[in-house]
């Protein structure tokens, strides 16, 4: 279970993280805690699987790199497997359950095109499934953020 302190770590750090020489120290001040205790927080949520990842998220295109979204068809008694299997590529930027047919939608960054069919290739081949490739044909900016 999280704590109220936890909510509000993961409430406050979804909106930006700082861009400084401590930024763990600077990030804790401003909730109140020491640098030390904040780290020790997000290992900890991290470890208990309440978050996924805790990292920055890339626009791959502005940095020259491709993108796509991705939905596979997973029967449910595989649903966890498969995501265990999807989430180990460190392409793999996150996933999610939908209540549709395509039950398990991801998004794949990587530096070039290939790499990406790659990635696509590789996670049919692991999980014996097939991939929808879904590449963008326009941006949109959705402001993404859960509350905890």
């Amino acid at each position: 279970m999280i704590d109220d302190t936890d909510r509000a770590i993961i409430n406050a750090l979804q909106g930006g993280f700082p861009v400084c020489d401590r930024p763990f120290r600077v990030a804790a001040e401003l909730l109140g805690l020491t640098e030390t205790d904040l780290i020790t927080r997000i290992a900890r949520l991290r470890a208990d699987g309440v978050l996924s990842r805790f990292g920055p998220m890339y626009n791959a295109d502005r940095f020259g790199g491709h993108n796509t979204l991705v939905a596979i068809e997973v029967p449910e008694d595989r649903f966890d497997e498969v995501a265990a299997i999807v989430n180990a590529f460190p392409e793999v930027a996150h996933n999610y359950a939908r209540a549709h047919r395509l039950n398990m939608w991801f998004v794949v960054a990587a530096q070039s095109r290939a790499e990406v069919d790659r990635v696509l290739t590789e996670v049919e081949a692991a999980t014996g499934l097939t991939v929808h490739d879904m590449p963008k044909q326009r941006e949109f900016h959705v402001g993404l953020r859960f509350e905890a």
